[in-house]
C-alpha cells in the first residue's frame, strides 16, 4: 500500500471495516489515492462498493480511519461532491433544472450556477424541466449541482446506470474534462471494465477485502478478476487515455 502520508494523497482509509448486524461488509481495507487521479471501484455486486462510498461520505458507521488530505471526514464536506447511482423524484413536479439546482447552494454561490451548467454542457436545458431530461441528461446535472462548491473530490456511484451507450460516453468526457482542466480527483465506482481501463488511473479492486490497488493495466490481472468474482473472465489488453 502507498505511504499515506504523502502529501500528495487526498482520500486515505486505514483499515476500515463495516459491519452491518453480524454482517462484514468490508474488512480492514487500506487505501491511498493520490490528488488528481480518476480512481474507479471495482468488484462484484455485494462487494461493499457503494458502501465504502458511504463510508467516505460519514454515511454509514465504521472502524478504523478515513481522511481526506490529513482531516476527519466531518472537518472536509465542503471539499466533497457526490452523484449517487439513483436518484428518484417525481418527475410531475414542476422544477426546471435552473432551480433545482439552486435549491442547494448558498446565495453567494448563485452566480456559478451557469458556470457548472457550461461545465456539463447543458446550459440550453436550464429552463427545462428535469423531468423531461433524458437518463444522461439529468445525471450531468447532477454532476453540475455536485460542482457547485468547486469540490476537490467527486464521488461517483455508478453513475451511468440505465443510460445509453452514446449518453455514457458523453458523460465520461466530461469526467475526463473535470479531471484535466480542472484538476479534481474523481472516485467513481463502475461495472464496465472498459470504461475503467479508458477513463481511470488507478483502481481499487474489492469484494470485502481488497484485492489490489493500483494502474488498471497492471493491477487488473486475470487472476485478480477470478479471485474477485469467482469464475474466469477474460482480461483484454486496452489504450490509456491518460
Amino acid at each position: 500500500m502507498k505511504d499515506c502520508l504523502n502529501k500528495n494523497q487526498i482520500l486515505c482509509g486505514m483499515d476500515v471495516s463495516v459491519d452491518f448486524g453480524s454482517s462484514n461488509v468490508l474488512n480492514k481495507i487500506n487505501f491511498c489515492i493520490d490528488e488528481g487521479e480518476i480512481a474507479a471501484i471495482v468488484g462484484p455486486n455485494g462487494a461493499g462498493k457503494t458502501t465504502l462510498l458511504k463510508a467516505i461520505l460519514g454515511l454509514v458507521p465504521y472502524k478504523g480511519k478515513i481522511t481526506i488530505e490529513g482531516k476527519k471526514i466531518q472537518n472536509t464536506y465542503d471539499q466533497l461532491g457526490y452523484v449517487p447511482q439513483k436518484f428518484n423524484f417525481d418527475r410531475t413536479f414542476p422544477i426546471t433544472v435552473k432551480e433545482f439546482i439552486s435549491l442547494t447552494i448558498k446565495p453567494n454561490k448563485k452566480y456559478r450556477i451557469n458556470e457548472v451548467l457550461d461545465e456539463v454542457d447543458m446550459t440550453k436545458f436550464a429552463n427545462k424541466m428535469i423531468g423531461e431530461l433524458s437518463g444522461g441528461q439529468l445525471q450531468r446535472v447532477l454532476i453540475a449541482r455536485a460542482l457547485i462548491n468547486d469540490p476537490k473530490l467527486l464521488l461517483l456511484d455508478e453513475p451511468t446506470t440505465g443510460v445509453d451507450i452514446e449518453g455514457m460516453k458523453a458523460f465520461y468526457d466530461i469526467i475526463d474534462h473535470l479531471n484535466k482542466e480542472h484538476k479534481t480527483t474523481i472516485v467513481m465506482i463502475s461495472h464496465e471494465i472498459n470504461i475503467v481501463y479508458s477513463y481511470a488511473s488507478f483502481v481499487l479492486c474489492l469484494n470485502r477485502d481488497l484485492y489490489c490497488q493500483g494502474i488498471p493495466k497492471t493491477a487488473l490481472t486475470k487472476d485478480v478478476m477470478k479471485a474477485m468474482y469467482g469464475k474466469d473472465v477474460d482480461v483484454m489488453p486496452h489504450s490509456h487515455k491518460h
